[in-house]
């Protein structure tokens, strides 16, 4: 169970983490639009696990590979976005969400 400031800080980051890659990371999304749908924080506060929507893209493997190489950059970018909240900036992992695609193909056999 979250608590409090748990849930505060995932909205915090999920909030900046969807701003950075929309307008200061347009070089790593590759024409792409990424959508930051879930984020995740350890009780200790060190690692956040973001969850990414990727569309209009042809390889989602490819994207994430190029947004982890880049996750010092976007920490960074975070880092001087949130200061003021937060004492030390966690750590990021990114995972591709694939729960609208899931929700589709279970809506697909439905229909048939």
């Amino acid at each position: 169970m979250e608590t409090i400031r748990q849930d505060r800080i995932n909205n915090l980051l999920q909030k900046d983490l969807g701003e950075i890659f929309q307008v200061e990371m347009r070089h790593v999304s590759l024409g792409a639009m990424i959508t930051v749908t879930k984020v995740k924080i350890t009780p200790d506060l060190s690692l956040a696990k973001i969850y990414l929507s990727l569309f209009a893209t042809k390889d989602k493997a490819a994207l994430l590979k190029s947004i982890r190489s880049h996750t010092k950059e976007i920490r960074g970018k975070l880092g001087n976005r949130v200061r003021n909240q937060l004492r030390v900036i966690p750590e990021l992992n990114f995972y591709i969400d694939d729960s609208l695609d899931y929700i589709e193909k279970i809506d697909n056999l439905l229909n048939d």
